[in-house]
């Protein structure tokens, strides 16, 4: 009798389940056990990141950085627009040269939120990439006078006040805060690469001679550095000079800063 049981439970078991699992391979519904390969029904494009990672955690049970990679790009551009921006570092004191032959310090930017970069003017690379995407800065704060850039250049044996000025004219530069500056090389790649800890070195092998990052450092109206978190939770940092996605985010935190009231506050370690 226990045989006859068994044989009667593997019989009904094939005519439930059999079917089902041909109609699955007929219809190519059988696939690798690849979580990532199938977005969950309950996720929307119209939400923040966290109201889906709660949703899909709640189904799917991915792991965090699944839930980052499902949200996408967008996700790092909407899922910290209301947040506070982080504070870092202090901006150390600087000296030098604009474009127009004045002396420009910290001072100057008292007050103002401002965009800092790294370029030189004859670089035949990505910088023609970021001048055109701060002019996009610029046009999106073209009325804020308490806005300002500063674009400091890794080449001041070459650009002079009269190239910066001529540079700076040729892509119609017009917001009167925006200064292309110049002085000692020394303290130039040092405020890059140690304060700003952005990375700026002469060299040889790459093309016009020099090597450099392509990122904008955000200044709130203290002269310290801010960030917003990138979509994985961790300090961004800066914003990607050569992306779209870079110069929304940037632009984004810039107004979060000029709403701001101007108070002294300790950076973060």
């Amino acid at each position: 009798m226990k045989y006859i049981g068994m044989a009667a439970i593997i019989l009904v078991f094939g005519i439930i389940f059999i079917p089902k699992i041909h109609n699955r391979i007929v219809n190519g519904s059988v696939v690798d056990n690849d979580r990532m390969s199938n977005i969950p029904q309950n996720y929307d494009d119209n939400v923040d990141a966290d109201s889906n990672a709660k949703s899909i955690t709640k189904t799917q049970g991915l792991t965090n950085e699944e839930i980052e990679i499902l949200a996408g790009d967008q996700a790092a551009l909407t899922k910290d627009d209301v947040a506070p921006l982080l504070t870092l570092q202090t901006v150390e004191r600087f000296n030098f040269t604009n474009q127009n032959g004045k002396t420009i310090t910290n001072d100057y930017y008292k007050g103002k939120v401002y965009v800092v970069e790294f370029f030189f003017t004859t670089c035949p690379s990505i910088c023609p990439i970021m001048s055109q995407n701060m002019l996009k800065v610029q046009d999106a704060f073209s009325d804020i006078d308490d806005f300002g850039i500063a674009s400091i250049s890794i080449d001041p044996s070459h650009d002079t006040p009269a190239v910066l000025k001529e540079y700076a004219d040729g892509y119609e530069v017009s917001h009167p805060h925006w200064n292309f500056l110049t002085g000692n090389k020394t303290e130039i790649l040092d405020l890059s690469n140690n304060n700003f800890k952005l990375h700026a070195a002469e060299d040889e092998e790459e093309a016009g001679g020099f090597a450099h990052s392509g990122f904008f450092a955000l200044v709130d109206k203290d002269g310290i550095v801010r960030s917003r978190k990138d979509a994985f939770g961790n300090p961004l940092f800066y914003y990607n000079g050569l992306e779209d996605s870079g110069i929304q985010m940037l632009v984004a935190d810039i107004e979060k800063l000029l709403s701001e009231n101007t108070i002294i506050k300790k950076p973060q370690d």
